[in-house]
C-alpha cells in the first residue's frame, strides 16, 4: 500500500499546488477586481497601502503556483510574503494564530514552502521544459 501511495505523491502535490495557488489568487483578485465580494473587495485599489503590494504578490504567484510556471521561485516569494504578513499584521495582535486570524497566512507560508523544495508536482507547465520529471521520487 505505501508503495502504491508514494506513486502517487506527485498527482497529490500536483493537487495540493493547483488549490492552494487558486485560493492565494482568489485573495489577489478580491483586492483588485473585487471578486469575490467582500470586507477586502477593493482593498488593494489604494496603492498607498501595504495590502496592495501583498494583492500584486498575490495576483501574480497564485497564478504561476496554480499553473505550475515558475513554481519554485512564486512559491519562494508567496512564503516569503505570508511570513511577512504573519509577522507585521498578525501577530502583533495576539499571540494565538486561530485569535490573530493568522492561522491561514501560516499555513499558505509553510505550504509554499514546501513547493520551493520539492517542485510543482504533476500537471504543471514547469514539466514541459524541466528535464527533471514530475514522477521522480520526492525523497
Amino acid at each position: 500500500m505505501s508503495s502504491a501511495l508514494d506513486n502517487r505523491a506527485p498527482v497529490a502535490l500536483g493537487a495540493l499546488r493547483i488549490m492552494s495557488g487558486l485560493l492565494f489568487l482568489a485573495h489577489g483578485t478580491q483586492k483588485f477586481l473585487m471578486f469575490p465580494g467582500g470586507e477586502r473587495a477593493g482593498s488593494g485599489l489604494a496603492l498607498d497601502n501595504p495590502g496592495a503590494l501583498a494583492g500584486i504578490i498575490e495576483l501574480v504567484t497564485g497564478m504561476l503556483i496554480a499553473l505550475g510556471l515558475f513554481t519554485r521561485p512564486a512559491a519562494f516569494l508567496a512564503s516569503g510574503t505570508m511570513a511577512a504578513a504573519y509577522f507585521i499584521a498578525h501577530a502583533p495582535q495576539n499571540f494565538w494564530p486561530v485569535n490573530n486570524m493568522g492561522d491561514a497566512a501560516i499555513l499558505y507560508a509553510f505550504v509554499f514552502l514546501l513547493f520551493v523544495f520539492t517542485g510543482p508536482g504533476r500537471f504543471a507547465l514547469d514539466n514541459l521544459h524541466s528535464t527533471h520529471s514530475a514522477r521522480a521520487p520526492l525523497t
